[in-house]
């Protein structure tokens, strides 16, 4: 089964994030499609983000929470694929307030996609992270490795691949997921890592390096990512994961000495902070699933970072008022 050619009608939830947005920006130049993004415009989703397709004919901004069935159910009338990445997705908020993970993470994810099943849409992509699989001491995660989420945030996400997929296999609604790792580009909530730390060195103040700075991450450029989304939703099987890689394994400590770099500031700025709860040792995937369907990562680290730091230095206007907000 494939999306029909011609336009699609995509429903992007989530759309207004860092990753939703920048998979709209990359839809919306590189085919036809029309899009209406659906997002509650929680701290981490920002209108401003689209600000460029304000008045775009094929553009459209709806405001709602994906846990409000009525709502979501106007909204996904007549589109003819969903992609879903609206979420909670920041690991220390989920420690602190796991209540609202479960239901946006979960609870969302059912409505999305039991309204769906009632509407018979064509696709349905959910977003998903590594993170499910939990710690990897060696080698790389596949698709069929079993779970072992060790976080709220991990957990609701684990819980949420098993919701989508179960409407696959219960009512056959056309269900994939993908499964990333670490993200980082343009538009990130400054909350993540690398925005923290590039924004931090910035403005002149230290970046808090959890632990022994030894964890270790892969890294995949925005950009790249929503390429493979957006290659999944078109040519993926329905039922079926993919794993999404960046190629980018570092410790964070090694990520640190690359930011330093690029931002003239030296050891002096960094502090070690205590570790975070649970905190995972290294995460890794196998994503020979999704390049057997003709995608691969374009974007190096150290290219891409510096690209990143570039638009983060030029875009102070979008990120000083996030930052000062309470």
């Amino acid at each position: 089964m494939r999306v029909a050619s011609g336009p699609v009608n995509l429903l992007v939830t989530g759309g207004a994030g860092f990753i939703g947005s920048n998979y709209v920006r990359h839809v919306l130049a590189t085919t036809d499609d029309v899009v209406t993004v659906y997002d509650l415009l929680t701290y981490a989703g920002n209108k401003a983000n689209l600000a460029e397709f304000e008045g775009d004919a094929r553009y459209r901004f709806v405001q709602g929470d994906i846990c409000d069935r009525d709502a979501v159910e106007q909204a996904m009338a007549g589109h003819d694929a969903v992609v879903h990445f609206a979420a909670e997705s920041h690991v220390d908020r989920s420690i602190i307030s796991p209540d609202e993970f479960v239901r946006t993470n979960c609870g969302g994810t059912n409505v999305v996609c039991d309204v769906a099943r009632r509407l018979d849409v064509d696709r349905v992509l959910h977003i998903s992270t590594d993170e499910v699989y939990g710690s990897v001491e060696t080698g790389s995660s596949k698709e069929s490795d079993p779970l072992d989420p060790r976080s709220p945030y991990s957990g609701s996400k684990a819980g949420s691949d098993l919701i989508a997929l179960s409407y696959f296999s219960t009512y056959g609604v056309p269900v994939m997921v993908t499964r990333s790792s670490n993200n980082f580009g343009p538009y990130q909530y400054p909350e993540k890592v690398i925005p923290l730390f590039v924004t931090n060195l910035l403005d002149g103040l230290k970046v808090p390096l959890y632990g022994d700075g030894m964890n270790v991450r892969d890294w995949c450029y925005v950009d790249d990512n929503v390429a493979a989304v957006d290659l999944v939703l078109r040519e993926g099987e329905p039922g079926q994961i993919y794993n999404i890689g960046g190629g980018n394994e570092v410790p964070n400590r090694v990520l640190v000495d690359r930011l330093l770099a690029l931002l003239d500031a030296d050891e002096s700025s960094v502090e070690y902070v205590v570790d975070r709860l649970g905190h995972d040792r290294r995460y890794s995937v196998d994503d020979a699933k999704i390049r057997a369907l003709g995608w691969a990562p374009q974007r190096r680290l150290d290219e891409a970072l510096a690209a990143t730091v570039a638009w983060y230095r030029a875009n102070r206007d979008w990120w000083s008022p996030l930052k000062a907000a309470p």
